[in-house]
């Protein structure tokens, strides 16, 4: 691919679209702007191709060009378009068994998927990139192109607002909330 194998670079493409598609679909909640996004990804890759350490996986480095892209597209739109539970169903245990949990669970993930899309976009992105891809703490910081301790406060700080959200807006005791349990 360094060379500029356009099979190998095909082949690259395919082993990485679909978490690069992924993050940039949960920040962009816009399936047309998330493909854009995945395009001009690729893109730069190929362009800094002789860059990329072979001895190292790309991934942490084209989450990162995602997650710039996505923010400097966002910040243009100022609009995010529909919610996406799809991807929040990732991050709740399911606890249904009975048709009136499926009911309450759904409810519940409105609610969440509402508390992330308040939530500012550095504490969005610790949330996608550790909850919904599942990356450790450091691997979420190098990513983010922070340090850990700072991704540790996002996430903290994030996960403080959520649960604070959603006991208020399902008018539920606070310790109802318990009932739901996020997941890496």
């Amino acid at each position: 691919m360094q060379s500029g194998d356009l099979d190998a670079f095909e082949e690259f493409f395919t082993t990485f679209k679909r978490p690069v598609y992924a993050t940039a679909l949960a920040i962009t909640r816009d399936p047309f702007l998330a493909e854009e996004v995945l395009q001009d990804c690729f893109v730069k890759a190929y362009r800094v191709r002789e860059r990329l350490d072979p001895a190292r996986s790309p991934l942490p480095w084209l989450q990162r060009v995602t997650i710039n892209l996505c923010y400097s597209r966002v910040s243009r739109r100022k609009a995010l378009a529909e919610p996406l539970t799809s991807l929040i169903t990732n991050l709740v245990v399911d606890i249904a068994a009975r048709p009136d949990q499926v009911v309450e669970t759904r409810e519940v993930l409105d609610v969440l998927q509402r508390g992330i899309d308040a939530l500012p976009p550095k504490q969005q992105t610790a949330v996608i990139l550790y909850y919904l891809h599942g990356y450790s703490l450091a691997e979420a910081a190098e990513i983010a192109d922070c340090n850990v301790g700072t991704m540790k406060s996002r996430l903290h700080y994030a996960l403080k607002a959520l649960r604070a959200r959603l006991p208020v807006e399902r008018r539920l005791p606070v310790g109802a909330a318990a009932t739901v349990r996020v997941t890496r």
